[in-house]
Protein backbone atom coordinates (compact mmCIF):
# COMPACT_ATOMS: atom_id res chain seq x y z
CA UNK A 1 0.00 0.00 0.00
CA UNK A 2 2.90 2.33 1.11
CA UNK A 3 4.11 1.95 -2.76
CA UNK A 4 1.30 2.44 -4.26
CA UNK A 5 0.75 5.80 -2.89
CA UNK A 6 4.30 6.51 -3.33
CA UNK A 7 3.68 6.08 -6.62
CA UNK A 8 1.02 7.76 -7.36
CA UNK A 9 2.41 10.79 -5.60
CA UNK A 10 6.27 10.90 -7.54
CA UNK A 11 3.13 10.37 -10.80
CA UNK A 12 1.40 13.50 -9.57
CA UNK A 13 3.94 15.55 -8.89
CA UNK A 14 5.72 14.68 -12.40
CA UNK A 15 2.69 15.51 -14.20
CA UNK A 16 1.95 18.98 -12.52
CA UNK A 17 5.92 19.60 -13.07
CA UNK A 18 5.42 19.21 -16.92
CA UNK A 19 2.16 20.84 -17.08
CA UNK A 20 4.13 24.29 -15.33
CA UNK A 21 6.91 23.41 -17.98
CA UNK A 22 5.21 23.45 -20.59
CA UNK A 23 2.94 26.45 -19.29
CA UNK A 24 6.33 28.81 -19.42
CA UNK A 25 7.06 27.74 -23.20
CA UNK A 26 3.82 28.38 -24.30
CA UNK A 27 4.28 31.77 -22.86
CA UNK A 28 7.03 32.59 -24.29
CA UNK A 29 6.64 31.03 -27.86
CA UNK A 30 3.75 32.33 -29.28
CA UNK A 31 2.47 30.93 -32.49
CA UNK A 32 3.45 32.78 -35.64
CA UNK A 33 6.87 33.92 -34.49
CA UNK A 34 9.66 32.08 -35.59
CA UNK A 35 11.16 34.00 -37.93
CA UNK A 36 13.89 35.85 -36.02
CA UNK A 37 14.18 39.96 -37.25
CA UNK A 38 16.51 41.10 -39.08
CA UNK A 39 19.30 43.46 -37.38
CA UNK A 40 21.77 45.43 -39.78
CA UNK A 41 23.60 48.51 -38.64
CA UNK A 42 24.23 51.45 -41.13
CA UNK A 43 25.03 55.28 -41.52
CA UNK A 44 28.33 54.24 -39.96
CA UNK A 45 30.55 57.14 -38.57
CA UNK A 46 33.96 57.46 -37.68
CA UNK A 47 35.74 60.48 -36.78
CA UNK A 48 39.31 61.57 -35.12
CA UNK A 49 38.83 65.08 -33.36
CA UNK A 50 41.19 66.38 -31.13
CA UNK A 51 40.72 64.20 -27.83
CA UNK A 52 39.75 61.42 -29.74
CA UNK A 53 37.72 58.74 -31.80
CA UNK A 54 34.08 59.26 -32.10
CA UNK A 55 31.71 56.74 -33.61
CA UNK A 56 27.85 57.18 -34.44
CA UNK A 57 25.91 54.63 -36.23
CA UNK A 58 21.95 53.69 -36.39
CA UNK A 59 21.09 49.92 -35.53
CA UNK A 60 18.11 49.08 -37.47
CA UNK A 61 15.36 46.30 -36.27
CA UNK A 62 11.97 45.45 -35.23
CA UNK A 63 11.40 44.05 -31.58
CA UNK A 64 10.11 40.60 -31.46
CA UNK A 65 6.52 40.47 -30.14
CA UNK A 66 7.93 38.07 -27.46
CA UNK A 67 10.54 40.61 -26.46
CA UNK A 68 7.60 43.38 -26.19
CA UNK A 69 5.31 41.16 -24.30
CA UNK A 70 8.07 40.22 -21.91
CA UNK A 71 8.85 44.15 -21.28
CA UNK A 72 4.50 45.34 -20.79
CA UNK A 73 4.82 42.25 -17.87
CA UNK A 74 7.76 44.87 -16.61
CA UNK A 75 10.41 42.56 -17.39
CA UNK A 76 13.68 44.87 -18.43
CA UNK A 77 16.40 43.40 -21.19
CA UNK A 78 19.93 45.05 -21.95
CA UNK A 79 21.63 45.56 -25.57
CA UNK A 80 25.31 46.08 -25.76
CA UNK A 81 27.32 47.85 -27.90
CA UNK A 82 31.03 47.57 -28.38
CA UNK A 83 33.83 48.93 -30.57
CA UNK A 84 37.28 47.17 -31.22
CA UNK A 85 39.80 49.34 -33.37
CA UNK A 86 42.88 47.08 -34.60
CA UNK A 87 45.66 48.87 -36.23
CA UNK A 88 46.74 47.09 -39.73
CA UNK A 89 50.27 45.46 -39.51
CA UNK A 90 51.30 44.14 -42.85
CA UNK A 91 54.12 42.24 -40.93
CA UNK A 92 52.06 40.78 -38.18
CA UNK A 93 48.45 40.12 -37.05
CA UNK A 94 46.73 43.31 -36.79
CA UNK A 95 46.52 44.77 -33.16
CA UNK A 96 44.00 45.71 -31.11
CA UNK A 97 44.52 49.08 -29.73
CA UNK A 98 41.27 50.67 -28.40
CA UNK A 99 37.86 49.03 -26.97
CA UNK A 100 34.74 50.39 -25.85
CA UNK A 101 31.74 49.01 -24.60
CA UNK A 102 28.49 50.55 -23.04
CA UNK A 103 25.11 48.98 -21.69
CA UNK A 104 21.84 50.14 -22.59
CA UNK A 105 18.39 49.24 -20.66
CA UNK A 106 14.91 49.62 -21.44
CA UNK A 107 12.39 48.72 -19.78
CA UNK A 108 8.83 49.58 -19.02
CA UNK A 109 6.87 51.24 -15.64
CA UNK A 110 3.49 49.97 -15.92
CA UNK A 111 2.42 52.39 -13.24
CA UNK A 112 3.32 55.34 -14.99
CA UNK A 113 2.86 53.70 -18.49
CA UNK A 114 6.37 55.03 -19.49
CA UNK A 115 9.39 53.91 -21.05
CA UNK A 116 12.90 54.44 -19.34
CA UNK A 117 16.13 54.10 -21.57
CA UNK A 118 19.40 53.72 -19.55
CA UNK A 119 23.19 54.04 -21.07
CA UNK A 120 25.91 53.42 -19.31
CA UNK A 121 29.57 52.89 -19.96
CA UNK A 122 30.99 49.57 -19.96
CA UNK A 123 29.38 45.44 -19.18
CA UNK A 124 27.02 45.91 -16.51
CA UNK A 125 26.90 42.46 -15.02
CA UNK A 126 23.60 44.11 -12.77
CA UNK A 127 21.01 46.64 -12.30
CA UNK A 128 23.24 48.47 -9.64
CA UNK A 129 25.81 49.18 -12.33
CA UNK A 130 23.16 51.68 -13.77
CA UNK A 131 23.73 54.12 -11.05
CA UNK A 132 26.01 56.09 -12.73
CA UNK A 133 24.39 55.93 -15.98
CA UNK A 134 22.26 58.26 -18.71
CA UNK A 135 18.58 58.10 -17.96
CA UNK A 136 16.03 59.13 -19.69
CA UNK A 137 11.85 58.91 -20.06
CA UNK A 138 9.87 58.23 -23.03
CA UNK A 139 6.07 58.47 -23.53
CA UNK A 140 6.32 55.66 -26.49
CA UNK A 141 7.45 52.82 -27.09
CA UNK A 142 8.99 53.68 -30.40
CA UNK A 143 10.72 56.90 -28.98
CA UNK A 144 12.75 54.66 -26.18
CA UNK A 145 13.88 52.18 -28.89
CA UNK A 146 14.72 54.75 -31.43
CA UNK A 147 17.26 55.85 -28.51
CA UNK A 148 18.23 52.64 -28.46
CA UNK A 149 19.01 52.34 -32.21
CA UNK A 150 20.76 55.44 -32.25
CA UNK A 151 24.64 55.66 -31.87
CA UNK A 152 25.76 59.15 -31.84
CA UNK A 153 29.67 60.73 -31.40
CA UNK A 154 30.34 57.81 -28.67
CA UNK A 155 33.84 57.92 -27.83
CA UNK A 156 35.87 55.02 -28.61
CA UNK A 157 39.44 55.84 -28.08
CA UNK A 158 41.45 58.57 -26.93
CA UNK A 159 43.73 60.73 -29.24
CA UNK A 160 47.21 59.05 -27.92
CA UNK A 161 45.69 55.82 -28.97
CA UNK A 162 46.11 56.13 -32.57
CA UNK A 163 48.44 56.98 -35.31
CA UNK A 164 46.71 59.82 -38.16
CA UNK A 165 48.98 58.00 -40.68
CA UNK A 166 47.81 54.57 -39.98
CA UNK A 167 44.83 52.61 -41.09
CA UNK A 168 42.71 50.90 -38.91
CA UNK A 169 39.37 48.27 -38.61
CA UNK A 170 36.77 48.53 -36.54
CA UNK A 171 34.96 45.24 -35.48
CA UNK A 172 31.59 46.77 -34.05
CA UNK A 173 28.85 44.59 -32.42
CA UNK A 174 25.40 45.01 -31.07
CA UNK A 175 23.78 42.18 -29.07
CA UNK A 176 20.38 41.62 -27.19
CA UNK A 177 22.29 40.12 -24.05
CA UNK A 178 20.01 37.30 -23.06
CA UNK A 179 22.01 36.39 -20.00
CA UNK A 180 20.61 39.59 -18.17
CA UNK A 181 17.09 38.16 -17.94
CA UNK A 182 15.68 36.64 -14.86
CA UNK A 183 17.00 32.83 -14.52
CA UNK A 184 13.22 31.37 -15.77
CA UNK A 185 13.16 33.51 -18.87
CA UNK A 186 16.88 32.68 -19.59
CA UNK A 187 16.41 28.51 -19.72
CA UNK A 188 12.85 29.66 -21.64
CA UNK A 189 14.32 31.78 -24.00
CA UNK A 190 17.65 29.25 -25.03
CA UNK A 191 17.92 28.61 -28.70
CA UNK A 192 15.00 30.82 -29.70
CA UNK A 193 15.27 32.49 -32.80
CA UNK A 194 12.77 35.34 -31.75
CA UNK A 195 14.68 36.31 -28.87
CA UNK A 196 17.89 37.22 -30.86
CA UNK A 197 18.45 40.77 -32.28
CA UNK A 198 22.06 40.64 -33.10
CA UNK A 199 24.51 42.54 -35.88
CA UNK A 200 27.95 42.80 -36.78
CA UNK A 201 29.80 45.12 -39.24
CA UNK A 202 33.39 45.22 -39.39
CA UNK A 203 34.91 48.31 -41.82
CA UNK A 204 38.54 49.46 -42.90
CA UNK A 205 38.66 53.05 -42.18
CA UNK A 206 40.75 55.76 -42.10
CA UNK A 207 40.73 58.06 -39.23
CA UNK A 208 40.30 61.75 -40.87
CA UNK A 209 40.23 64.39 -38.83
CA UNK A 210 37.13 66.58 -38.19
CA UNK A 211 36.93 69.42 -41.40
CA UNK A 212 36.91 72.78 -39.41
CA UNK A 213 33.85 75.00 -39.94
CA UNK A 214 34.43 77.67 -43.04
CA UNK A 215 34.00 81.06 -42.02
CA UNK A 216 31.31 83.10 -44.22
CA UNK A 217 34.44 85.26 -45.56
CA UNK A 218 35.94 81.92 -47.07
CA UNK A 219 32.76 80.61 -48.42
CA UNK A 220 32.77 83.64 -50.39
CA UNK A 221 35.82 82.83 -52.05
Amino acid sequence: MGFITHFLKNTVLHSVTRWLLGLCLCVLWLPGQSVAASTEISQLRVERAEDGVYLSALVRFELPSVVEDALLKGIPVFFVVEADLYRERWYWADKQVASAARTLRLAYQPLTRRWRVNIASGLITSSAGLRASLNQNYETMDEALAAIQRVARWKIAEAADVDPEAEYKLDLNFRLDLSQLPRPFQIGVSGQRDWTISAQLKERLKLVPVAAPVSSTESVK
